[in-house]
Parts: C-alpha cells; structure tokens; sequence
C-alpha cells in the first residue's frame, strides 16, 4: 500500500490482541494496540489520524458498545467490533452503535485481515477522502440531505456534513443508482458488498433505520426510504424517472 493505514486494536486480553496487531504490522499497517477505551480517548486527543478501530464489546470500564457510538457521532473512524459472544443481540446492538463490520472471537485472522481490507476500500481507503466539503461533485437528494458520490459525504440541507459508515454510505449509493425500484434485502446485501452475511440477518433494517433518522424529515414516517412490505426498500426520487 502506498501510504500504512493506522489501526487501533482496543482489547483488554493482552495476547489477543498482540496476536493481531503482530499480523497486522506484518501485513504493512501501522498499528497501535491498546488496553482500554480510556486509552484510545487520549490517543484521539493528540490528533492521531486513525483509519479504522478494532473494539472489543467487553472491556472493564467504557465497554466497546459505548465506544463505538462515541466514535460513530464523533469521527470518521471505521469500526469493526469483536466479542467472545456469538450472541445476535450484540450483532445487532454493536450494528445500531456505527458499527462497520462485526466478527466473534477466536477471530480468524484471515478473515480479520478480508473484512479490513473491504471495509477500507469501500471508503476509499482513508476516512473524509474526496472533495472538500461544501465543493459540489455529483449529488444526489435524499430527503433533507445531499449526497455527493464524487466525495461519498452526505450534506445537510445547511451544508454541513453527516458522517456515514462505509455501509451507509454504499446503500445509499446503491440506491441513488437504482430510484423508484423495489430492491430487496439480498439484493442490498450484494450491492453493498455484504452478500456473505446471512439473509435472515437484520443488519440491513438496523442501517435503514440509521439513515431514516438522518435523512427523512420524519423518520417515524419515511417518505424517501419506503418499506415495500414482503419486498424490500425503495427509493422514492422525485427527480428520476420511474
């Protein structure tokens, strides 16, 4: 890679994640291992650029769910989380929090090392690349917000910018590619390049339901993000063409 990718590994289980971060160095990223969320807080504050974050759900003090929503508000950070729990309801919680990507412990470190790698690339391999915000590129409106494919940043109806996952943003990509068309859940799970996730997965309700709230006027009644119900999602573009 032309330029090392900072990675944080956040585990309180010491030769877990000297384990990763060993193959992860030898691997060309740049990685900062450490033992707390407390930790990563005062790495943040010395304007550590970081890529992406490997959480642990369970670590004594600020557990990894709040960390990643804190990350989630907050930054560009991509989160992948991690747990001892193949539990769904800590799939599901770590999901609705920001989460990019979820596996459970022992993790493969293959697999860690693929679900990097496409979560990095489907954000163009740095957080914020693209555009400078405010610089029109080809936009798209959803809603109350403006999504600029060009800088893949979501906008507000004020200018300023929404932060999206990696996940967020390559559904809404996908559906600005596809107006007006039913799509359903396999077909979004393909489309953002999740297809290996099971069909009767939530993750992709739970990121619906996250882009209502950022981009309907009310998300308790969607006007642009349509449940087709037995069917799927739709986009209801006034601009496109049926």
């Amino acid at each position: 890679m032309d330029e090392q990718q900072h990675i944080a590994i956040v585990d309180d289980e010491e030769d877990v994640r000297e384990t990763m971060g060993e193959y992860l160095a030898d691997h060309g990223y740049r990685v900062t291992l450490l033992e707390n969320a407390a930790a990563l807080r005062s790495l943040l504050e010395t304007d550590a650029e970081i890529d992406l974050a490997i959480l642990d759900i369970s670590m004594p003090g600020e557990d990894g769910l709040s960390l990643a929503r804190h990350l989630s508000e907050h930054t560009d950070i991509i989160i992948i989380m991690v747990t001892a729990s193949g539990e769904t309801i800590d799939r599901i919680v770590g999901l609705e929090m920001g989460a990019d990507d979820y596996l459970a412990k022992p993790v493969e470190l293959r697999e860690l090392l693929a679900r990097i790698k496409a979560v990095l690339r489907r954000a163009g391999g740095r957080p914020g690349v693209g555009l400078p915000s405010g610089q029109p590129g080809t936009r798209i409106a959803f809603g109350k917000c403006q999504l600029d494919l060009d800088a893949h940043q979501l906008f507000d109806d004020d200018g300023s910018e929404i932060k999206l996952t990696a996940m967020e943003y390559d559904l809404l990509k996908a559906f600005a590619e596809r107006p007006n068309r039913v799509l359903t859940r396999d077909m979004l799970m393909d489309l953002a390049h999740h297809g290996e996730w099971e069909p009767f997965d939530r993750s992709i309700d739970i990121r619906i339901s996250r882009l209502r709230r950022k981009i309907e006027r009310d998300p308790g009644k969607p006007e642009v993000l349509k449940t087709m119900r037995g069917a799927g999602y739709m986009f209801v573009s006034e601009t496109a063409p049926d």
